[in-house]
Order: structure tokens, then sequence, then C-alpha cells
């Protein structure tokens, strides 16, 4: 999609960017309510597929790993996107063309000229998009079944019922610790400098 939207015409690409960025415009309980009602047992997507005759009855999509999965990956998508967009848009075409005139075939050229330049951005995207699903609460508690649930569930489980504090305090120092460790890796592979945002 990043790259569909870096190398397509302006008109077109200022369409698909305002699909992509709409989300943005309502809360993350409303888009998390819609996909509720989307993937519900008697929801538009199983109503979809049982008219095109592609299920013969209702399918599971809601309160199991696949609706946590799909309503996630909505939410998250800009995150993810927009950082590997703004790296793609810097590359010049004329990379690719010469990779070609060269001999190299398409997916060739792409992938030793064009991918590893785009690394820093998906780098960010991946970075950003682990960081804010770490801590997911909302979406996996009304999506999701009790076996697809996040760390920050437990924790305000353990806080607010059990009145654990010891338990959601040490579940916390877990969720640092793997973002500090991801940070690490990241620093290590790609370099915190060449990490680009936008």
């Amino acid at each position: 999609m990043a790259y569909l939207l870096a190398t397509l015409p302006p008109r077109s690409s200022n369409l698909l960017m305002i699909m992509v960025v709409l989300p943005f415009w309502t809360s993350l309980l409303v888009r998390t309510t819609a996909w509720v009602v989307l993937l519900q047992q008697h929801g538009v997507v199983n109503e979809t597929l049982m008219a095109l005759h592609i299920i013969s009855e209702p399918a599971q999509l809601i309160f199991n790993r696949a609706g946590t999965v799909i309503a996630m990956t909505h939410i998250q998508l800009p995150f993810t996107l927009l950082p590997i967009y703004s790296v793609m848009k810097t590359i010049s075409p004329s990379h690719i063309r010469a990779a070609r005139s060269l001999g190299a075939g398409p997916f060739y050229a792409f992938w030793t000229v064009y991918f590893p330049q785009t690394l820093p951005g998906i780098a960010a995207g991946c970075l950003l998009t682990f960081i804010l699903c770490l801590g997911y609460y909302i979406t996996p508690a009304l999506v999701g079944g009790a076996n697809d649930q996040m760390v920050g569930y437990f924790v305000a489980h353990y806080t607010n019922e059990e009145l654990n504090w010891g338990m959601a305090s040490a579940l916390g120092v877990i969720l640092l610790t793997a973002t500090l460790l991801l940070y690490y890796v990241f620093n290590k592979l790609v370099g915190v400098d060449r990490i680009k945002m936008g």
C-alpha cells in the first residue's frame, strides 16, 4: 500500500491517502465497536459471505484471535504505513530505472535497489506499531475472546479486580523491558539515527 501511494499519480495517491487516514477521524472505541458489528455472527461480513455462497453457515469471526487480528490490523495500519510511505516518497524512481537498464528484472531491481532504501521507514513503522500494540486494551477486550487478551487487559484486571498491584507492576515492567529490548535490537540492526518518521 505504501509503495502504491508513493508511485501513483498525485490525484489517485491523495484519494487513497484520505482513505488510509480516515480512521483517525473517529475514536478507537467507535472503530472497535464497528468491527464488532461487522464480524458478529449475523453481521455484514458473515451475511455477505453466505449470500455469495462462500460459506454455508456463519463463521466465528469474533471473540477469537481472527477478530482481534483483523480489528487491530485495521486500527494500526496508518501507524505502520505512514512512516514507510514518507521514506518511499523520497526515493527517486530513477534508481529502479537504472537497475532495469542494467539488466535486472522487476522483482530483482525492487528487492536489491528499492527495498533496502525503505528499511528506515519500515523500522520506524514496525517500532511504532509494536510499541502501540504492547499496551492495547480496548480492542482485544471487545473483539477478542478470553484466550486472546493482551498484557494491558491483565494489568487492568490485577489492578482493578484482584487488587494485586504487585502482579500488575510486574506485568508493567515486562512491557517496559520488551519495549526497551525491541528498541535496542532495532538500534543494532537499523540504527536509531536512520529511523525516519516522516
